[in-house]
């Protein structure tokens, strides 16, 4: 009986504690008051006037618990009491106008970057995240960049200092490399994040940006996969009425390489003095291609019985793309004016 009494005050004791944390006013203090000490109704009241229903065995104990419910009660309501009696409340002018509070908006990219996310992840991709201080193997030697490649200069990559063999990553290809090594195939990803490259800051460069990589590595995955899935995504983000167009390239961790321009997202091709475009018709937006073979063997999947493909794309890019920006360091130089466009 005692053990059910000491259930119910720890409840009722918690209760209390909830509800005092919530008072701010006299008024609303008062009404706590009287639903818990109340002669009437009050909660504990009610436990004090059960007490003559025990036996003489009880009484004792039960009393002295329920007396420590009061007083530990008596003592916050003094406490909050002395809190709210403290404050000090300014009289309201109420023929003043009102204050103009600005509303906090999300940033461009990181608008532009749940966009993209949010059309793979209705292509069935996973979102994979890594580390940006990664081993020297997992961004280069992995994705079969050779020793002497120019990337693994150090006056193009920023190797940390006392670490040996490791830096900063250049991209976010890394995540796709422990992915690999971690999950049997199917595997379906993309890996956005933050990359970093010794790059002088001017229109188009910056030593910091945002990078979305694919990847998706299957059985019987040929080019045809690639070009459906880029022309799903690009006419999803920039519209119906853009064409693509896939030029050779090179990475070395691709093969068969290819470069990705969509038709002009202001003039569509039909302005020779088009700023955006320089006349073209085209802009560059991606680079793609199929997982090369010693990509697979590094991360011990069998070329023979699987193959894949691989893109990447700029955040930056592809927003600089979408609205006509002229200058990469405009996303940075937090001129709430420019920003506020695309709130």
């Amino acid at each position: 009986m005692i053990d059910e009494l000491k259930k119910e005050i720890e409840k009722v004791r918690k209760d209390f504690l909830k509800e005092i944390d919530q008072v701010l006013s006299k008024e609303n203090l008062k009404k706590l008051r009287d639903k818990y000490t109340s002669r009437k109704n009050g909660i504990v009241t009610e436990f004090m006037h059960n007490l003559k229903k025990l036996s003489k065995e009880y009484k004792p104990i039960a009393g002295k618990i329920i007396n420590e419910l009061k007083l530990n009660i008596e003592n916050k309501f003094k406490e909050v009491e002395k809190s709210i009696n403290s404050k000090v409340y300014k009289k309201v002018d109420y023929s003043l106008p009102d204050f103009d509070f600005s509303v906090g908006f999300s940033h461009i990219l990181s608008d532009i970057g749940t966009e993209i996310e949010d059309i793979f992840l209705n292509l069935g991709y996973e979102i994979a995240y890594g580390f940006e201080v990664e081993s020297e193997y997992n961004n280069f030697t992995a994705l079969n960049i050779a020793e002497h490649h120019p990337a693994r200069d150090e006056h193009d990559t920023f190797f940390i200092k006392d670490f040996e063999n490791t830096i900063l990553r250049t991209h976010t290809s890394p995540v796709q490399i422990r992915y690999m090594n971690e999950h049997k195939p199917p595997i379906k990803i993309i890996s956005p994040g933050k990359v970093f490259r010794k790059d002088e800051p001017d229109a188009t460069h910056t030593p910091v940006f945002n990078q979305v990589e694919g990847l998706l590595v299957d059985k019987n995955i040929n080019f045809s996969h690639l070009k459906g899935t880029l022309e799903s995504f690009i006419k999803s983000f920039f519209g119906g009425n853009i064409d693509l167009r896939f030029r050779p390239g090179y990475f070395p961790f691709t093969e068969p390489s290819a470069e990705v321009d969509i038709s002009c997202v202001l003039c569509f091709g039909k302005d020779p003095d088009c700023k955006i475009c320089k006349g073209t018709g085209w802009l560059e937006i991606l680079g793609s291609g199929m997982v090369h073979p010693k990509v697979l063997l590094n991360c011990n999947i069998n070329p023979e019985e699987y193959s894949g493909f691989a893109f990447g794309m700029g955040v930056e890019r592809i927003a600089m793309l979408k609205y006509g920006i002229p200058d990469i360091r405009m996303f940075y130089d937090n001129d709430i004016r420019f920003l506020s466009q695309f709130g």
